[in-house]
């Protein structure tokens, strides 16, 4: 049996469904391949995601045409992250090995990071220890993520405002 051909609903399937349904305050933007949103855990100020919608196992799953896009997405999201946050560089991420369904992690590094932790991998920051993602907190910063993609045109419409349905029950 194939990847694909494998359903399982994860945690990445149900934030995109709240994503879709206007019930997620973390997301900053629709693009064309997916979803990008801010981590639920900001080790990092600016910590985001990039939920591909349709949602698929891994990478290999899509078709060349939609991983390049998804790709290109991803790196489109680490220049808006970059601009927005005045970070030194973006780290890339996509594992699934511990939620098996494509996501991909976009991770700004800042120079002022503790010395302990500037030039290891993201993991390890106490991620358990890490502020924990605040819609009005980050409202200014999400503002400027996605102004610098609608710039770059990678942004698409959303028929919803992010969190606009927060704590509605979920749409169809």
């Amino acid at each position: 049996m194939k990847a694909q051909d494998m359903e399982v609903e994860t945690e990445i399937h149900k934030k995109v469904a709240a994503a879709r349904d206007g019930r997620d305050p973390a997301v900053i933007a629709r693009l064309g391949s997916g979803w990008a949103l801010f981590g639920q855990q900001q080790f990092v100020r600016g910590y985001c995601l990039l939920l591909p919608d349709p949602v698929v196992p891994q990478l290999n799953d899509l078709t060349a045409e939609a991983r390049g896009h998804y790709l290109q997405d991803m790196v489109r999201l680490g220049d808006a992250v970059l601009r927005a946050t005045g970070a030194a560089r973006i780290n890339y991420a996509i594992l699934g090995n511990q939620e098996p369904a494509l996501h991909a992690h976009v991770i700004p590094r800042f120079s002022d990071e503790p010395d302990e932790l500037r030039t290891q991998h993201p993991w390890a920051y106490d991620w358990g220890a890490a502020a924990a993602f605040d819609p009005k907190a980050f409202e200014e910063l999400a503002d400027a993520i996605r102004h610098e993609l609608t710039r770059m045109g990678v942004s698409r419409p959303m028929r919803y405002a992010p969190g606009e349905r927060a704590g509605l029950p979920a749409i169809g």
